[in-house]
């Protein structure tokens, strides 16, 4: 059987500061973040299996994504752990969606984040392909499994 991949879109609003940058970015600042995640397998070719001639149920990708970025980043501010302690505890005492990362929060690390949390929930037989963060409409980070 051919080797078929899949891509869902997903998109997600949320503010970063990236602590000790050189630039304008290390103020907090927020995305309209688009991210597309690819996944790669064999369809089924079982006739009992409800899923005959899928790789992966599209809506079982969407509650992976959902349960491990979407729901955890969305309308969220992310900080590097690094990022003054006092400070993040005045935000905290303000807002709910503070979350506290151990690296600092650009397309590429979060994207190395993504890859790993995503992986770990795919079914047997489903690989992460590659994953594509658009942080701007015109800017953008990609993973690839071929590359890690």
């Amino acid at each position: 059987m051919a080797i078929i991949r899949l891509t869902k879109e997903f998109s997600f609003e949320a503010a970063h500061a990236l602590g000790g940058y050189d630039g304008p970015c290390r103020e907090i600042h927020g995305h309209s973040y688009r991210l597309f995640v690819t996944i790669k397998g064999e369809p089924s070719v079982n006739p009992e299996d409800p899923k005959q001639g899928m790789v992966m149920d599209f809506g079982v990708l969407k509650k992976i994504v959902s349960e491990e970025i979407i729901s955890r980043l969305d309308h969220a501010l992310v900080l590097r752990s690094s990022t003054n302690e006092e400070l993040r505890k005045v935000l905290a005492t303000q807002f709910e969606n503070v979350v506290v990362v151990d690296y600092q929060p650009t397309c590429e690390n979060m994207l190395d984040d993504f890859a790993r949390r995503i992986s770990l929930r795919l079914p047997a037989g489903v690989k992460l392909h590659s994953l594509r963060l658009h942080e701007t409409a015109t800017s953008y980070a990609e993973w690839f499994a071929e590359d890690n």
